[in-house]
């Protein structure tokens, strides 16, 4: 898959320069520093806080039921299973990302952007970008729900949700918290998980599966 194997080579260039900045990092950083107008630090004050906390759950738990009549998987249950599941599933896909977001972040330990650069709270260490990666990953569970099911004026909504996503990420870097690299990878982490669940969801190709049922043995 492209977008781990992306990870897979930010995270290589990151543990190559042992934590440090690498070349994206430094030009990020330096123009952030020089573009910080109150008005716009207010706002991206405002947007940062929707990466973190309880919102992005809440979304998650809005795009499962959004998703439910159209999950192959639930669709002979009743339907107040049905929903039940589903929104009880996209959270906690978000909640398995962000564990192996944790994972990642505390093996590769990198330190954050000096901290007289912060213009907002940030705590533990920095790649990916946790918030970043929790927006990204609860956009791409809304995403996918709007894509199944498709309502009326649905792709303003798609786009609104990517531009939420990168918003989130962008100010990351701009309230001095993170390195750019930190956004670029939990974006890519994002994708990947994704991606996976849209595979788990989806299941075998058609003819894997008819393969298998060509090699069932029956009995009787």
């Amino acid at each position: 898959m492209l977008a781990a194997a992306a990870f897979s080579g930010v995270s290589s260039a990151v543990l190559a320069a042992d934590g440090g900045r690498i070349v994206p990092d430094a030009a990020a950083r330096t123009w952030a520093l020089e573009n910080r107008p109150s008005l716009l630090v207010a706002l991206l004050r405002a947007v940062t806080a929707t990466g973190t906390g309880v919102t992005p759950y809440l979304v998650a738990a809005c795009a499962g039921l959004l998703a439910a009549p159209a999950l192959p998987v639930l669709r002979d249950r009743p339907p107040v299973i049905r929903f039940a599941l589903s929104a009880l599933a996209f959270p906690a896909w978000l909640v398995l990302g962000q564990a192996l977001r944790f994972v990642l972040m505390t093996t590769i330990a990198r330190p954050r952007p000096p901290a007289e650069d912060w213009l907002t709270h940030a705590s533990r260490w920095s790649f990916p970008s946790g918030h970043t990666t929790t927006s990204a990953m609860t956009a791409g569970l809304l995403v996918l729900a709007l894509l199944a099911r498709r309502p009326p004026a649905y792709r303003p909504w798609v786009w609104l949700t990517v531009v939420w996503a990168g918003l989130v990420g962008t100010s990351r870097v701009w309230l001095g918290v993170h390195w750019a690299t930190d956004v670029i990878a939990g974006w890519l982490l994002a994708a990947t998980w994704t991606m996976l669940a849209v595979t788990i969801v989806e299941g075998p190709p058609p003819e894997r599966r008819n393969s298998g049922r060509r090699g069932e043995v029956h009995c009787g």
